[in-house]
């Protein structure tokens, strides 16, 4: 039997009240409730989907008579659905909603009115809820939210405000004996209602009806309100604009307020502080897909530091007032911000020099339907100069110790620079940074930020008491990697280790089945850049797949024929990045394909250059990537010729007689974007156009590989998809591709031996007998590879390590907080996976240590 006074709040929006399957799921959810948690429980419900729209052009005045008929009509058509009777179930409701129409209040539409008419949609659907869930046999109850919601008047607060957007007081003294006194063990009301302090109806606003459970939750101090929608819960970001985005599954109330605050409208930033100052917990979840965790928001959450979403909020209005003689003068702001009072508007960001203050105002009713802002920059222009900036768009990052994460934010920074950034706003509470550009230029940035804070870490996603799936796997499922080879070869690489560590071991079939992907695509020839992995073997397999080789040194073109003795020298490319001269005539001299990206090296060795053949590389004026030392475009990188010396190259080797036949770019490694690739070849196509000569069209390589754990997988077939349009544009010219990461990555692993465990302060490190001389991406790039212990690879009862190498740095760390066997211990074999490129390519003997040894298994 469920307790008198204990209670569950489940709240239902418009969608989740709209159809009968719906309605048939509130019964079972409530009595689920009922059952398992010993409880009573009230269900707050919104009006059906679409209507509030409909009762608020209603009170604006349009179309009154053809709208309130069409309401009838679609509250009957409903009701039959449901096989009621709409006259028993909904007459009088229906008869009041019709005299509304017909009140002369109608011509005027004081705000009275307006309330009636607006409260109507929640006092319908919970009428034909309540009758439908006990023709079901559900012993459900309706009451009134009216007649148990009290509005507060607000000493600062408009006309408007006090009617069509109230609070509701919070000190119910005997609220719960009273309430639980009503019979029915299941009660059904209404969302965004309330009794206005004279009597008559008030509004909680827009998205009033989470905060109407809220007020029920705190004054019955109920076991817990959980907010039922048609999302999963609150997300890192929104999921239409960003995939990616991961569940939040569990948040404290600060943060819970602050995401809803800055853009999240999956619950009203209003509904949080009923429930976190009468201490009772929250949850988000979804009508249709209950059994997923939802987002639990409380105050026993724990403090994980980190971004845990970003956000985006449209139609921000900036005022920017500037006054010389606001300098040190008492007052001020004081003048400023009474005449904002004045006008019933509030402020959320403020910025403010010697000279100026800036502050956005929160989007509202009173801000979009009247006139305020011409009147407030009259008012205003009495004490300043006033410049108002809108549209704006308002991006905020919201997390724990937002402060102690500006260092892990270059990435984020580095984005805002290419911006025009209006504000920056960093919270006193430590919780959110925002900044406020030009909506236009917000389009398509949130997804591009997400993956920064992911990647360098700011954004904790591994945290599972945090982070559940993303929305890509909610939707579509999680996405279906093969096993990695390295697992079904155990043994033999255990094997290997005991002949000495540190060890690559390179898998060529891996190599084999990456080169075939890319060799089913529109590109006409294929490169492999060999700085990634130089390995002989690995050379002779991807010539051997029909791969030409890319070479960036002098070197690695003498180590390609020293591997293929009669390769075709054409099929060898020449990128170096200020080789000396004797290098550029030792590969002519080799009749290998070479590659320029300076004017300065056909001024100043001309005799080398005459007559020749070559490509040219060019700086497209931006650079992409994981990081920002693999951006290898835009002015602070060393690479390619810039668009401002192009007629200057183009013009000098036409008077050395030089025929350019190839145009390259490369912009970087790791670009999660396909259709990057696609806009560089369009770009150079055009520049091509305009050479003559140009036969060949090269556009990098920079694929990238799913490293970490919650990396999506790169979308091959749209890469693809988008050379094969481009390429249709431009048939003249023969796509060249230039991959390295992608063809060896997974190929290869890391083989080292745990030297020492040892505790420190908490944290538990593996040492390992090679570290940042080994693998030099973790220290360089920050960048994430997956580390296992191999002689334990079945032990379940895993700790968190920081896996540390020999090298007397600080810097030395492969990878913090992995999870590994408890027993981890000396001699045991440590597996570092996806190593295959950049690995041995990078390794080093400082301290004096040994270079890696390396096996291929075929």
């Amino acid at each position: 039997m469920a307790e008198a006074n204990r209670w569950v709040v489940l709240k239902f929006g418009g969608t989740s009240v709209s159809r009968r399957t719906r309605w048939d799921t509130i019964g079972r959810l409530a009595s689920k409730r009922m059952a398992e948690d010993g409880a009573r429980v009230l269900v707050v419900v919104s009006a059906l989907s679409g209507v509030t729209n409909e009762l608020q052009a209603i009170a604006d005045g349009e179309g009154i008579h053809a709208r309130i008929a069409a309401l009838v009509e679609r509250h009957r058509a409903f009701c039959a659905e449901l096989d009621l009777d709409p006259d028993a179930v909904l007459g009088p409701r229906l008869a009041a909603l019709r005299a509304l129409g017909e009140d002369p209040r109608a011509a005027r539409r004081p705000l009275d009115w307006q309330a009636e008419v607006l409260a109507q949609g929640e006092l319908l659907s919970s009428a034909l809820g309540c009758a439908y869930l006990r023709a079901q046999g559900l012993d459900f109850g309706w009451c009134d939210a009216r007649d148990w919601l009290d509005a507060a008047s607000l000493p600062n607060a408009s006309a408007w405000a006090q009617r069509l957007s109230v609070n509701c007081h919070l000190d119910g003294k005997g609220f719960a004996a009273r309430f639980a006194a009503q019979p029915a063990p299941l009660l059904i009301t209404q969302g965004f209602i309330a009794r206005h302090f004279d009597g008559g109806t008030a509004i909680l606003g827009r998205g009033g009806s989470d905060t109407s459970a809220a007020y029920f939750g705190a004054l019955l101090k109920a076991q817990r309100v959980e907010i039922w929608t048609d999302v999963p819960g609150m997300f890192s970001a929104n999921p239409r604009e960003v995939p990616d985005a991961r569940l939040l599954t569990r948040l404290h109330y600060a943060e819970a307020q602050e995401i809803a605050t800055t853009g999240a409208k999956v619950l009203h930033p209003r509904s949080i502080a009923p429930c976190r100052d009468a201490g009772v917990p929250m949850a988000i979840l979804d009508t249709e897909r209950p059994d997923l965790p939802g987002t639990r928001i409380d105050a026993a959450a724990a403090a994980v530091p980190g971004v845990k979403a970003i956000s985006r909020r449209n139609g921000i209005v900036l005022v920017s007032m500037e006054s010389i003689g606001m300098w040190q003068q008492v007052g001020f702001l004081a003048d400023v911000f009474e005449r904002f009072k004045r006008h019933g508007l509030s402020i959320d960001l403020i910025g403010s020099s010697e000279t100026n203050v800036t502050v956005s105002l929160d989007p509202s009713e009173n801000l979009v339907t009247t006139n305020v802002l011409e009147t407030l920059s009259a008012d205003l222009a009495e004490i300043c100069r006033v410049k108002v900036i809108a549209p704006c768009a308002a991006i905020t990052l919201v997390g724990r110790g937002m402060r102690s994460l500006l260092h892990r934010l270059s990435n984020v920074w580095a984005t805002f620079g290419r911006e025009r950034v209006h504000l920056i706003s960093q919270s006193s509470n430590d919780l959110n940074l925002t900044f406020v550009i030009d909506e236009n230029e917000a389009d398509g940035l949130l997804p591009h930020l997400h993956a920064e804070l992911i990647r360098s870490r700011a954004m904790p996603v591994r945290d599972a008491g945090v982070f559940g799936p993303s929305w890509r796997e909610i939707a579509h499922g999680a996405p279906r990697r093969a096993p990695a080879w390295w697992r079904g070869k155990r043994e033999a690489l255990l094997a290997q280790a005991r002949s000495g560590t540190p060890r690559y071991v390179y898998d060529l079939a891996t190599v084999r089945e990456r080169a075939r992907d890319l060799l089913d695509s529109p590109a006409d020839r294929c490169f492999y850049a060999i700085k990634a992995n130089a390995h002989p073997a690995i050379l002779r397999t991807l010539a051997g797949e029909g791969f030409g080789l890319e070479c960036v040194s002098l070197a690695e073109v003498e180590r390609v024929f020293a591997a293929l003795p009669d390769f075709d020298p054409q099929r060898v490319l020449f990128t170096p990045s200020f080789a000396p001269r004797r290098e550029y005539e030792a590969a002519f001299a080799r009749g290998v394909v070479v590659t320029v990206d300076n004017v300065e090296a056909l001024q100043r060795w001309p005799e080398a250059f005459r007559g020749r053949a070559i490509w040219l590389r060019v700086d497209l004026g931006h650079g992409e990537g994981h990081h920002e030392k693999v951006k290898t475009g835009g002015s602070a990188a060393k690479f390619g010729l810039p668009m401002t010396r192009f007629d200057a190259f183009v013009e000098q080797a036409r008077r050395l007689g030089v025929r350019i036949v190839g145009l390259h770019a490369h912009l970087g490694s790791g670009i999660e974007d396909p259709r990057h690739w696609r806009g560089v070849y369009a770009q150079l196509a055009g520049l091509a156009d305009g050479i003559g000569t140009v036969e060949s069209i090269d556009i990098g390589g920079g694929l990238p590989i799913p490293y970490a754990p919650e990396a999506p997988q790169f979308d091959l077939a749209l890469w693809r998809q988008g050379l094969a349009e481009i390429k249709a544009a431009y048939p003249r010219y023969g796509l060249v591709i230039e991959p390295g990461r992608y063809l060896v990555a997974e190929s290869g692993v890391l083989l080292l031996t745990a030297t020492q465990t040892v505790e420190k302060d908490g944290v538990r490190r593996v040492g390992c007998d090679g570290g940042m001389n080994a693998l030099m991406r973790p220290a360089m790039y920050e960048a994430y590879h997956g580390i296992f212990n191999l002689s334990r690879l079945d032990d379940a009862d895993a700790a968190a390590f920081d896996v540390v190498g020999p090298i007397c740095e600080s810097s030395d760390v492969l990878g913090r907080d992995r999870p590994l066997p408890r027993a981890t211990a000396e001699g045991d074999t440590i597996l570092v996976a996806d190593a295959g490129a950049y690995g041995m390519a990078m390794a080093n003997t400082y301290n004096l240590r040994a270079l890696p040894a390396e096996d291929v298994i075929e």
